[in-house]
């Protein structure tokens, strides 16, 4: 009845044109009164954060149809004719890698989570249930679907659309370890199974099928009943002739149901040709608009119809995807095994701006991602923060270190400073992921943390003592000029002001000590012509100085943020995210790239700054020469030298 009242009127209420995932159909809400839910959904979000956020969102998708119609309304005639051309070569060169040999099965559990949790309690078993709670909903049963309820709803809207809903909270180990059971007997079928999340897997059955001799019917069937008997728990499946017509099929006789397309490329056509777009992974609400609302494409075949316009306004990877889906193409091989590239967590919780309960959530994430670190036995450089706000707005925050981390202390240290530079601020959704892994087991040597100037210096010093009193390294260095910042080319009006003249070191003592490692660096580099103590006759003397940098407060000067960071947050010249809070290691992070400079200067300076020296050399040992003597090779001839050694060299000089 509301469905013929909202209907009856000549004007459109707003609630029809208010499309959300919430009002997206899943398996088991065929029978679902739309437009009830669609205005249920509407009146419980209008004023919301959500509700501003799906209208900007929808304002964006509107900007987005609007410039591709003003691409497709510029198309000439020409235009088009000659993108007809390029779609059918497109359509012959993919038809050309269609694989009919191998034979595919995806199974998919039926509302996994609800089914595990009225396995536990069946009690809830012919009673709408949903797992989650009232700000948000992981799975709905299918009695609960009947109503509209589905995933990834609000449970306060859920209860709307269904006054009797069963909330029962998540439990993940629970589900856990019900899906190591299903997939015990996956690897019976195939050993190298492909799972895609907990509830579902991808199963390459070719083999089993010829060594049994049986369909994949039969086989589909038998792994299904399987799954029952060890679990309790109720199945779908789909088998096609590669992955992406198996997932569609296993969604179309759902719940317990398998669906069948043979290995025949008539069949493929045939089912492909009248299958809705957005039954297609990959397409989602977004490319459904602008697909069917610009170029008219509903179906796949559609798609092989309006191939001029897709490959006339998309890229050519994006082109060639939409036509791969419209002939039914998908990928037939068995991946090769990847290693992890990142390892994440997150929590959705209602909207705070308290600071204790986000820092708890923050070192309880810490503490799960640590152990899931752990367990895979990995370690990693680059942690981000994901952070959801009470608007709905998406940031993340990330910082690469200078070392490998993977303990719970470690992650919530860093992390903590990346929230801190967000506070205040109240948010619905925390996460942490790490990635940039190494390929070492946790506890193997890992570290890989940068020098600084100083550590150059005493371990350059150290080698030095070891190395012969007739080095190359101390004869050539007549002159106590280190180098001259002529060429600019860090960043276009961000380079060191203060570096552009020649800079001299004496051997006289009239400059106080510098007060920090930055400062170090600045003494050896002074902006004037003035002289700097700076003594290297031994190694004590350097690790005194040493001690009294480290004694002092380590932090980025202003010249070097100038000359490193772009926004106070990114390394100009490696990409390095650091924000501000992190001081000690932006600190060593500049000082590699300062030792980096000053080694190329120092070896395209060489030739101009010592160039009279080595003609002076060059007549001496035209008599040592003759008397046999081999002539020692310079620096030069060798190339440039390494930047601990050039600071050895320049120390023995003082």
């Amino acid at each position: 009845m509301e469905k013929s009242e909202s209907t009856s009127g000549d004007t459109p209420q707003p609630w029809q044109s208010y499309h959300t995932v919430f009002t997206n159909a899943k398996a088991g809400m065929d029978g679902v009164d739309k437009e009830r839910v669609q205005r249920i959904v509407y009146e419980m979000s209008k004023g919301s954060k959500y509700f501003e956020n799906e209208e900007r969102k929808e304002a964006f998708t509107r900007r987005k149809l609007e410039s591709m119609r003003a691409q497709c309304a510029m198309l000439t005639a020409a235009d088009i004719s000659n993108n007809r051309t390029v779609a059918d070569r497109r359509i012959l060169e993919l038809e050309a890698t269609r694989d009919l040999t191998r034979i595919w099965l995806h199974v998919d559990m039926d509302a996994f989570y609800a089914a595990v949790e009225t396995l536990s309690n069946p009690m809830l078993k012919g009673k709408p249930m949903a797992v989650g709670g009232m700000s948000m909903i992981s799975t709905a049963n299918y009695e609960a679907r009947r109503f509209g309820v589905r995933a990834a709803m609000p449970g306060f809207i859920a209860r709307k659309l269904c006054p009797e809903l069963i909330f029962v909270p998540v439990d993940f180990k629970k589900y856990t370890y019900y899906s190591d059971l299903t997939r015990k007997v996956f690897q019976k079928y195939d050993p190298n199974f492909m799972a895609a999340s907990l509830d579902e897997a991808y199963l390459d059955i070719t083999n089993v099928c010829k060594q049994r001799g049986i369909t994949s019917g039969e086989i589909a069937e038998e792994l299904r009943t399987s799954v029952y008997e060890e679990t309790g728990l109720m199945c779908s499946a789909g088998v096609g002739p590669n992955r992406l017509l198996a997932k569609v099929c296993s969604d179309i006789n759902k719940p317990n149901g398998q669906f069948i397309l043979p290995n025949d490329r008539l069949a493929v056509m045939t089912f492909i040709s009248s299958l809705p777009i957005r039954k297609i992974g990959g397409i989602g609400k977004v490319t459904e608009h602008i697909l069917r609302d610009v170029f008219g494409i509903n179906t796949c075949e559609d798609m092989l119809q309006k191939g001029d316009f897709l490959c006339a306004l998309f890229s050519r990877s994006t082109a060639d995807f939409f036509l791969s889906v419209a002939l039914g193409l998908g990928k037939t091989e068995t991946p090769q095994v990847m290693l992890r590239k990142s390892i994440s967590n997150e929590r959705t919780f209602s909207a705070t701006d308290d600071e204790a309960f986000l820092h708890q959530k923050l070192s309880d994430l810490a503490e799960m991602l640590s152990s899931d670190m752990q367990k895979e036995g990995l370690l990693g450089r680059t942690l981000t923060l994901k952070l959801k706000t009470a608007s709905f707005e998406v940031r993340t925050r990330a910082v690469t270190l200078q070392k490998y981390i993977c303990s719970s202390e470690d992650i919530l240290k860093y992390a903590s400073k990346l929230l801190k530079d967000e506070l205040p601020v109240s948010l619905r959704l925390i996460g942490l992921r790490l990635s940039q892994f190494n390929t070492d087991m946790v506890g193997a040597p890992s570290e890989t943390r940068q020098k600084t100037l100083t550590d150059f210096l005493i371990s350059g010093v150290a080698n030095r003592k070891s190395t012969s009193d007739n080095s190359s390294l101390g004869s050539i260095v007549d002159s106590h000029e280190i180098c001259s910042y002529e060429d600019r080319d860090l960043l276009d009006g961000s380079h060191l002001p203060d570096l552009e003249d020649k800079h001299t070191i004496s051997n006289k003592v009239n400059s106080p000590h510098p007060k920090s490692r930055q400062n170090a660096v600045t003494g050896l580099l002074e902006a004037d012509s003035s002289s700097v103590e700076f003594r290297c006759n031994s190694l004590d003397e350097v690790n005194k100085r040493a001690n009294l940098l480290d004694d002092e407060a380590v932090s980025s000067s202003n010249q070097g943020e100038l000359l490193l960071w772009v926004n106070d947050y990114k390394c100009s010249l490696c990409g390095f995210e650091l924000p501000l809070g992190f001081v000690e290691e932006r600190q060593e992070h500049s000082d590699f790239h300062l030792a980096e400079r000053l080694q190329k200067e120092e070896s395209r300076s060489e030739t101009r700054t010592l160039m009279p020296r080595h003609r002076f050399s060059r007549k001496e040992n035209i008599g040592s020469q003759s008397k046999g003597k081999k002539q020692k090779i310079s620096p030069k001839d060798k190339g440039h030298i390494p930047i601990d050694m050039f600071f050895v060299k320049s120390c023995q000089n003082f």
